[in-house]
């Protein structure tokens, strides 16, 4: 397993790196974003959900818990997860993850350490974390 690193200096690199991360998906459909509030995690889900050819306008799924894209590339639906105001499991029981997390689609999920109980076994964890000069690096074992 190799660790992958990717840097984004400012936010024009954004897109860039989006579709770098993208080029490594591979058969994988369960990532779990890690990162302090603030660190950069919807911004990038939502450059990648770009780069994988969503056209709808891309929202924090906070209130909802989980938005559905579909991709104009593939036509497939992409799901889109904030645990973050999850005050129990039950609530998650209650929306019936298994349906999205075992559905074949691609989940990206924030705020998984809420939920980290419930994440199939291979789950990608993606950590996203900012330096001191703003610029952000986002990690990965590939």
């Amino acid at each position: 397993m190799t660790t992958m690193e990717i840097i984004i200096p400012t936010l024009e690199e954004l897109p860039s790196a989006a579709r770098t991360f993208v080029e490594h998906i591979g058969a994988r459909t369960i990532f779990a974003f890690y990162g302090k509030m603030g660190a950069g995690k919807t911004t990038f889900v939502k450059a990648v959900c770009e780069a994988l050819g969503v056209e709808e306008v891309i929202t924090s799924p906070t209130f909802a818990i989980v938005n559905e894209y579909e991709s104009s590339n593939t036509g497939e639906s992409i799901y889109h997860f904030d645990f973050y105001r999850i005050k129990r499991l039950e609530e998650v029981y209650d929306m019936g993850y298994e349906e999205y997390f075992y559905s074949g689609r691609l989940c990206f999920i924030e705020w998984p350490e809420l939920i980290e109980e419930l994440l199939p076994e291979d789950a990608v964890r993606v950590e996203i974390e900012e330096r001191d000069d703003g610029s952000r690096v986002v990690r990965w074992n590939d």
